[in-house]
């Protein structure tokens, strides 16, 4: 069987030295707070050409966090709309709706799943306050022209970066064009940690101190609680064991662009369409996602010839039980995305013969 992504393979490679920092905060008799979360803030922060990175618990939280805070700073209150795509993850939709505000749906550029800038145009009223950019599969979102849009309109730019560490246009890396920038590290990430954990990337100084506060019980000091806060810290294990991954990183994605330049130039089948890359050398390719319309068959041919594929994702937000408000919206685009999708196994673990099958295989169908 080609896996979708041995994760226990890819974190084999590093296995001695993430004992090792296992044994070193074990042995500090410190678990929260300490040193290696400030050391890997301060390197997470580098890596993405920040200011500042603040470590919180996952994903979510992190998107959650900032509007939160930016709550808390009056920049947003109860009822402001953020315009977001339809085509996320329903973490990008939760952080919104979880902090009393307004998801504004858009559909995406088909071609490559991200924002449209045409389409936030057109979505903006007067309660607009902020655009949540999702930079979906390892591209970012068009970032220059969103950029001009929030600053004509005045409004918060967010980015979700949770697949996209590392990814750039012209060098500025995802996590650095927003206000702020939400990031996970899920074990599947292309920087995973061995748990649940994320991080919040910014330049502004007093969203960060507002942000540290937040994810620590909304206090700045020990028993005194500024906001009615969270416990969303990333522990100094996690830390640790992304302090030994991080420096890696762009090895495993110079491995996942090699793989995805393979694909790309390999694959040759009629029935199939492959993804639109504006800048090879920009994209991490956290996924690399193909459409069918047939896909259920192609799934089971895969299956068949010992392939794992994913769908990410088989159920858009606004037909999820969720959010049954808006299961008479029609986004004729996203669902049509939802149900052509396929992710295809990208890892930089995959061997030479497991990329020359699997393209093998897609082409025999």
């Amino acid at each position: 069987m080609i896996k979708f992504l041995d994760l226990q393979l890819i974190n084999k490679q590093y296995q001695e030295e993430l004992k090792n920092a296992c044994s070193r905060v074990i042995d500090s008799g410190w678990y929260i707070s300490g040193n290696e979360l400030n050391h890997f803030e301060s390197e997470f922060a580098s890596f993405c050409g920040t200011k500042f990175a603040i470590g919180v618990a996952n994903g979510l939280d992190a998107l959650s966090i900032v509007l939160r805070a930016w709550k808390e700073l009056k920049k947003l209150k109860d009822g402001d709309e953020v315009i977001v795509p339809t085509n996320t993850y329903i973490a990008s939709i939760l952080a919104i709706t979880e902090n009393n505000l307004v998801p504004v749906l858009v559909e995406p550029n088909i071609q490559t799943f991200n924002l449209k800038p045409q389409n936030v145009k057109e979505a903006i009223t007067k309660k607009t306050k902020a655009i949540l950019a999702v930079h979906l599969y390892g591209q970012l979102a068009p970032m220059n022209e969103l950029s001009i849009i929030a600053k004509e309109h005045n409004l918060l730019l967010l980015e979700d970066s949770a697949q996209a560490h590392g990814a750039h246009i012209a060098g500025r890396k995802a996590g650095n064009w927003g206000d702020a920038a939400g990031f996970s590290f899920y074990p599947g990430k292309n920087l995973g940690a061995l748990g649940d954990a994320g991080a919040i990337t910014t330049n502004d100084a007093e969203l960060r101190d507002t942000v540290n506060a937040i994810r620590n019980y909304g206090s700045h000091e020990k028993y005194k609680n500024l906001y009615k806060g969270l416990n969303s810290r990333l522990d100094e294990m996690q830390a640790a064991m992304l302090s030994v991954k991080l420096p890696y990183l762009e090895r495993e994605i110079i491995k996942r662009q090699e793989i995805a330049n393979y694909y790309l130039h390999n694959i040759n089948n009629s029935k199939i369409s492959l993804p639109t890359v504006l800048n090879p050398s920009a994209h991490v390719w956290h996924l690399f996602v193909i459409k069918s319309k047939q896909r259920s068959e192609l799934i089971k041919h895969m299956n068949d010839n010992n392939i794992q594929t994913l769908v990410h994702y088989p159920i858009p937000p606004h037909k999820q039980d969720a959010y049954k408000e808006w299961e008479n919206l029609s986004l004729p685009i996203t669902e049509a995305l939802h149900n052509e999708v396929l992710s295809l196994p990208i890892s930089p673990v995959m061997t030479t013969a497991e990329v020359a099958r699997v393209v093998e295989v897609v082409n025999a169908w």
